[in-house]
């Protein structure tokens, strides 16, 4: 099986592109920086840039799988929020998106065969302050997922999307790094945590298998239920919190 992973050189790319090569498959990782393991075929390439990205598809041939994963946040208020910082974001998180998916879908039509699994996020459906840019583009990969998965449904080529909440990254760590900031945000998540990178890595193996072969244009949150809960979930009354999580207290 041969595997595309765009941004897997960290984070929740690296863990999917770490467990695909585990079960098996021949994986590629494409990304500006070179992922920390071996094991993995690497290509250098600018998602937001065409024609360094259908060499990089040339060169793999027809993939299986391929997972669009590579994005970036800009963090700043709506009012402050630049036209620099919003184009960057839109070219990586959503155009670079358009171009990954649309050319493994040229690649997998003839092969009438195809799995497409597209990182999304939690901020596909809310609007948390100060990421405008963000969540503008996460909201616009759940288009992408449904046209997507519409018009490549014929071609027996599935479309889905992963919703990570807060993942422990590269890019999160200061917010794990803040027990105050965790104390109060675990609060809305009925697990009382934050996802690990391999949690996700194996929501996206699963949409990516044959496990999930009647499964197409879904959008599955692996948020520990944080989109289920309207209203705090956990207090003080009848729980504490311990390093990073939430826990009951006894007999509750």
């Amino acid at each position: 099986m041969k595997v595309i992973v765009t941004g897997g050189a960290h984070g929740i790319g690296l863990a999917t592109a770490r467990l695909f090569h585990q079960r098996g498959a021949q994986v590629w990782v494409f990304d500006i920086e070179q992922p920390p393991c071996s094991d993995l075929l690497f290509t250098k390439v600018d998602v937001t840039q065409r024609s360094p990205l259908e060499h990089a598809f040339g060169q793999v041939g027809v993939p299986d799988v391929v997972v669009i994963n590579a994005g970036c946040v800009t963090f700043a208020p709506l009012v402050d929020t630049s036209t620099d910082q919003w184009n960057r974001t839109v070219e990586l998180n959503l155009t670079g998106a358009f171009h990954t998916l649309q050319l493994a879908a040229r690649s997998m039509i003839p092969a009438r065969h195809g799995a497409i699994v597209i990182t999304a996020s939690t901020n596909s459906y809310d609007g948390e302050a100060d990421l405008t840019a963000y969540n503008a583009t996460k909201a616009g990969l759940l288009g992408l997922l449904h046209t997507a998965a519409n018009e490549l449904g014929p071609y027996g080529i599935r479309v889905n999307a992963v919703c990570p909440g807060l993942i422990r990254t590269r890019l999160t760590e200061p917010h794990f790094s803040n027990p105050h900031l965790l104390k109060e945000y675990f609060r809305h998540i009925p697990l009382g945590r934050g996802g690990l990178p391999e949690e996700v890595a194996r929501a996206i193996a699963f949409l990516a298998s044959e496990e999930a072969s009647y499964i197409t244009g879904a959008a599955l949150l692996v948020d520990g239920g944080q989109m289920a809960a309207k209203f705090s979930v956990w207090s003080e009354e009848r729980a504490e919190f311990q390093n990073d999580h939430w826990v009951l207290r006894p007999k509750q």
